[in-house]
């Protein structure tokens, strides 16, 4: 424990010495680092998603770096960028995030007890409402992802009951919705109506994702990265016949793709 809050300790004293020496650092704010840690959230994601630790201990240290640095600028108590009025510090941060884990679980601190991980779900949602927010759903960030976002709402209604029974019932409503999708197309609906029905084909999907155990996000991820290798081995072997794609009938372009699927170069 020692060798831990001397760590600490070491990045904070780091962390001062840079917002009080540093031009770079000193000119920051709250509102300039918003992207960046937006960013080094997204490096981190990434580095999980291939399962490199050596990637994921540095993306860490990057994102603890921005919630110390945060903290440092609001314990100045005078962002400049913010509607700040009064201050805080890390150890106002740590001692909030302390409180809120102990309340929010009563059956590890208090004499309540559980029986799964669902009713800790359920309890941790009940106990956020009692600290006054006034929907279930009110914890979800407005400006997460789309697909993020559909998954943590269906996950939120779960744990206060609203859901289905059974992954059937759940997969008989993707197929009604794909069926109301294809009848708004077939008959060239509105844009909006088809637009309105597709994303109801995809919240369905996800919903149905959720059942299964799959995370929608990690699923699509992988699809993509796994499209992105297939496709610059079609570039590739383009380069090589001395060939632009644009000069390539779909045919010839399909004889390669299939290569690469046979190759495994998406390591799978």
């Amino acid at each position: 424990m020692q060798e831990k809050l001397k760590a600490f300790e070491r990045l904070l004293i780091i962390m001062d010495e840079l917002r009080e020496q540093c031009p770079w650092d000193k000119k920051q704010t709250m509102d300039s680092l918003r992207h960046l840690t937006i960013e080094e959230t997204y490096e981190l994601a990434d580095a999980i998603l291939e399962k490199d630790m050596t990637n994921i201990k540095k993306e860490l240290g990057d994102v603890l770096l921005h919630i110390v640095f945060y903290a440092r600028i609001a314990s100045e108590t005078n962002d400049g960028s913010t509607s700040l009025t009064t201050g805080f510090n890390i150890t106002d941060v740590i001692n909030s995030l302390c409180d809120k884990l102990i309340h929010r679980h009563p059956h590890i601190y208090s004499d309540v007890k559980v029986e799964n991980e669902q009713q800790v779900k359920e309890n941790w949602e009940k106990l956020k409402l009692k600290e006054g927010n006034k929907s279930v759903l009110s914890g979800v960030p407005k400006s997460l992802p789309a697909l993020v976002k559909a998954s943590r709402i269906q996950e939120k209604a779960r744990a206060v009951g609203f859901d289905w029974d059974k992954p059937e019932q759940v997969w008989a409503k993707v197929e009604e919705e794909l069926n109301e999708f294809k009848h708004e197309v077939e008959t060239k609906a509105s844009h909006e109506k088809t637009e309105a029905e597709f994303g109801d084909v995809l919240f369905s999907l996800i919903n149905y994702a959720r059942f299964v155990g799959i995370n929608p996000e990690d699923a699509l991820e992988r699809t993509n990265k796994k499209f992105i290798k297939r496709f610059q081995y079609l570039e590739s072997e383009a380069e090589k016949l001395g060939k632009p794609l644009s000069e390539m009938t779909l045919a010839e372009m399909d004889v390669y793709w299939n290569k690469a699927k046979g190759l495994n170069t998406e390591k799978e």
